[in-house]
């Protein structure tokens, strides 16, 4: 077994949190052996890695719609000066909002985030090219990042939706709301995007649905001039479960821009609360995410490879079975013509010819396994691409044309045994224990002497 080295994405990771995040230190760790099962078994490269499946910075988007209380909230949440320099985001794109040292903010096109694993889009013009053929080439004018200078932004990672309200719902656009709201881990969900019906807003509402049980939304009002907060969170209550959302935070936001820090202002002391714990929430989606993909491989990856294995011994069986056939019934006018059955049961004759058949079917059948794995190559291929797979379907299928393996009934995939897949289940039980440490540190019940203590994780700058 070649010991597989640690990706530079995983080196920057180990480093991030060395000191001020035990868990997601562990958690790398986890990484680094689950990507070590996964190189044994020809799934990735020498230079890949797992951990790239999702992004590790802890991830606030934001959904609104026609009024202007995101705009208002986001000036007064970053600062009047940072208005003056121009943080406000593109009404039609996906914004990522990028904390930067540099005091003049800069905006980067959409391919900055395609390429780089550490951001939330990561490849994503692949899955947009799957969804609308050609748009993927079109990324940019889908996403921007933008860096400014705001220690509010400082270790984590915004995202300002398009108006859902006015945005047509193209598959592309509908892609990249879905991606938005499953990979964050606080939605701030601005009431005015349910005022009127929309297709993007219908869609959005059922993603919603789809991930209520997450309790990473909140939902924020508008202050009415009429109505107390209490009695407009109700009224809102009272609507949005109409529409089947039934979970979720509500505060009620000012109708005029404040100049006051959000910190000593009460209107934002909640919102203050769950935007500092967003690390917390992305530790817990990370952990998930390392969960997910160990059972993704038994659930998921070397099924497909299994399934691939099998339909290829069936085409090259079938194959090998029509030249078969052909030479018995050659066989049988030969002996209709010329009277053949005495020389197959002859003992010197008879063994002969049936060397001779086997010399012949071998090479056959070996040439139709090389003919036909080239189709299934090809079929996984665009399986991988269907599934959205990062792990080399063919690869493990390639591993598999081996002279024995062609010629014997064997469907497992070569390195899929009872070895690995114990390794696969004790990962699988770290992952847990490490959810267990991190329950730790919230439990009231927890026992140093016990557990390994765990430092409250800070915000420093991504690697």
């Amino acid at each position: 077994m070649t010991e597989k080295t640690a990706s530079k994405y995983l080196l920057n990771l180990e480093k991030q949190f060395a000191h001020d995040n035990p868990v997601l230190l562990k958690a790398v760790k986890a990484f680094q052996e689950l990507d070590q099962i996964e190189y044994d078994l020809g799934l990735i490269g020498m230079d890949e890695t797992t951990a790239c499946k999702q992004s590790w910075w802890p991830i606030i988007s934001m959904v609104g719609g026609n009024s202007t209380a995101r705009s208002r909230f986001m000036n007064s949440y970053f600062g009047a000066e940072h208005l003056i320099s121009g943080i406000q985001t593109s009404s039609h794109k996906f914004t990522v909002l990028l904390h930067s040292v540099q005091a003049n903010p800069v905006t980067l096109p959409a391919t900055a985030l395609d390429v780089d694993p550490r951001y939330p889009f990561y490849q994503i013009s692949r899955k947009i090219e799957q969804r609308e053929e050609g748009e993927g080439a079109r990324i940019n004018s889908y996403m921007e990042l933008k860096t400014i200078n705001s220690e509010r932004l400082k270790g984590k990672l915004l995202i300002d939706a398009p108006n859902i309200m006015t945005e047509v719902a193209t598959p592309a656009i509908s892609l990249l709301l879905e991606h938005t709201v499953e990979n964050s881990d606080l939605v701030l969900v601005f009431v005015d995007a349910f005022e009127q019906e929309a297709p993007l807003v219908d869609e959005f509402i059922q993603t919603l649905i789809a991930h209520q049980d997450s309790n990473k939304f909140i939902y924020l009002i508008d202050e009415s001039s009429t109505l107390s907060n209490g009695e407009n969170i109700s009224l809102w209550q009272r609507r949005l479960a109409e529409l089947g959302l039934n979970t979720g935070q509500f505060i009620v936001l000012p109708n005029k821009q404040s100049s006051v820090s959000p910190q000593l202002s009460s209107y934002f002391t909640e919102l203050e609360q769950r935007i500092s714990n967003v690390g917390h929430d992305r530790s817990y989606r990370v952990l998930d995410g390392l969960e997910r993909s160990i059972h993704s491989i038994e659930d998921s990856v070397m099924p497909e490879v299994k399934k691939g294995i099998e339909l290829w011994k069936e085409r090259v069986n079938i194959t090998s079975l029509m030249v078969l056939s052909c030479i018995a019934i050659l066989a049988v006018f030969a002996e209709i013509e010329f009277g053949v059955l005495e020389l197959l049961i002859d003992p010197i004759i008879g063994p002969i010819i049936l060397v001779s058949v086997i010399a012949v079917m071998v090479p056959v059948h070996l040439l139709a396994s090389r003919l036909q794995a080239k189709l299934i190559v090809t079929k996984l291929n665009a399986r991988q691409k269907e599934l959205h797979l990062m792990e080399n379907l063919a690869s493990v299928f390639e591993k598999n044309l081996t002279f024995g393996r062609m010629l014997l009934p064997m469907t497992e995939p070569v390195g899929w045994n009872k070895k690995n897949k114990a390794r696969l289940v004790q990962l699988s039980d770290k992952c847990k224990l490490l959810v267990q440490s991190l329950n730790d540190y919230f439990s009231t019940f927890h026992d140093p002497s016990v557990t390994e203590s765990i430092d409250t994780p800070s915000f420093k700058d991504y690697p």
